[in-house]
């Protein structure tokens, strides 16, 4: 490599849909970006592999085909709780698709970066990071460190972008630390023949039992279209009972009671059981330090009322994206320093008080007797499980909304951003 191919105008650690969509949209706005890659394509994350609309209008928004063949598209959630079960089809907004997709993280992935790598980013897989390179007069990060083609090389760029996920290295080589006051999730998942491969809903079971404990969390089965089903729990930390949970155990039990023609079983099963944490509500700050920015689950931003992870990685990719095109068109270092420190305010501002409601959820579910009272009394209610469904969806239409909407969207502005 010459060290002209070394030096670009940022550099994104990381090509998960935070990165890829960072590169994205950093290319199309004209500048040289380096989308560093640790593993090869295809390779395989620990996911649900469901996409709610506001992660469909993301990837409409930077122009990927989602009516080519590969996604498995659906018309909303099917819920089982307290004995019951309930369809919301996902909400008709001005601002959103009325459609989900599933479509696994194994190719998913791949087609991201390389969409990012048509757009003019420059994609090295097989490119490990291994650390920053620091100014040495202001501890400002001014490149990174790597292992790639067997040797060690240094790329160098004014920003670089940790999109390397919920271990993030980059971001702790930095001096940034997890915080403890933000929830964490586990998920596990298994893809299994099932005839229920090609549903029109995606599925949540509200009831999580460990022997007599109900857990804070709910099961998943997740249509791909291809003949197999995403089967997975997530749970929350904020139950006295987490440290204790046997996932694989318990994910083991939960399929074993479902109806033997859906195929749950060892003999329909193509992998193991693979699981993965979730760093919830904005869990790693700032999000903006010493020309560095954090987006995606580097950042910690995963939906704490969900678990959803990748349209909050899109939707930070973009907005961070804009910010660096605004600050390297600035005349003078004080210029684009104060441009870069609007991007945790702007994120704060998108997703903040949302976060602080989906927070308070969730501590208040780590309580069996709210989850039970929740699961027993809400279900039976179509309009309160509408409005639950936009709220723990984050899909509400922010201006001409309805009744439901509005109430949201007050609620979010008044709490405290996360």
């Amino acid at each position: 490599m010459t060290d002209s191919t070394r030096q670009a105008d940022v550099i994104v650690v990381g090509a998960g849909p935070a990165g890829s969509s960072t590169a994205y949209w950093l290319a199309q706005a004209g500048l040289d970006v380096l989308l560093l890659e640790k593993a090869t394509f295809p390779r395989d994350k620990i996911c649900g592999d469901g996409l709610t609309p506001r992660a469909v209008r993301a990837l409409v928004g930077m122009g990927v085909d989602v009516n080519a063949p590969g996604w498995a598209r659906n018309k909303g959630l099917r819920i089982y709780g307290g004995g019951l079960k309930i369809e919301l089809p996902w909400p008709e907004l001005a601002s959103f698709p009325d459609y989900g997709l599933v479509r696994t993280r194994m190719d998913f992935d791949q087609l991201l970066a390389e969409h990012a790598a048509k757009a003019g980013a420059r994609l090295l897989q097989g490119c490990t990071v291994t650390g920053p390179i620091l100014h040495e007069r202001n501890d400002r990060i001014v490149g990174v460190t790597a292992k790639y083609l067997g040797e060690e090389v240094e790329f160098h760029a004014p920003l670089v972008v940790a999109a390397d996920g919920n271990s993030t290295r980059l971001s702790v080589a930095m001096g940034l630390r997890r915080r403890d006051d933000r929830p964490m999730g586990v998920a596990v998942r298994r893809y299994f023949r099932t005839p229920r491969h090609d549903d029109e809903y995606m599925e949540a079971w509200l009831e999580l039992w460990d022997g007599q404990r109900l857990l804070p969390g709910y099961g998943w089965v997740f249509p791909v279209g291809d003949g197999t089903s995403n089967v997975g729990l997530g749970l929350l930390n904020t139950s006295k009972a987490f440290q204790n949970v046997d996932y694989r155990g318990m994910m083991r039990g939960w399929c074993a009671q479902m109806p033997e023609e859906w195929q749950f079983d060892e003999d329909h099963a193509t992998g193991p059981i693979r699981g993965a944490a979730l760093p919830m509500g904005f869990n790693r700050q700032p999000h903006y330090t010493r020309g560095m920015l954090l987006v995606g689950d580097a950042g910690g931003m995963v939906n704490p009322f969900n678990g959803e992870g990748i349209d909050y990685a899109l939707e930070s990719g973009r907005l961070a994206a804009d910010i660096m095109v605004q600050a390297l068109s600035r005349r003078t270092p004080a210029q684009r320093e104060r441009t870069l420190h609007e991007y945790p305010r702007i994120l704060k501002d998108e997703h903040g008080g949302y976060f602080t409601l989906a927070r308070v959820f969730v501590q208040a579910i780590g309580d069996p007797r709210v989850m039970k009272f929740l699961t027993s009394h809400g279900l039976p209610h179509p309009t309160l499980m509408r409005f639950t469904l936009k709220m723990l969806a984050n899909l509400t239409d922010r201006r001409g909304g309805d009744a439901m909407d509005r109430l949201i969207n007050a609620m979010q502005k008044v709490a405290p951003a996360a």
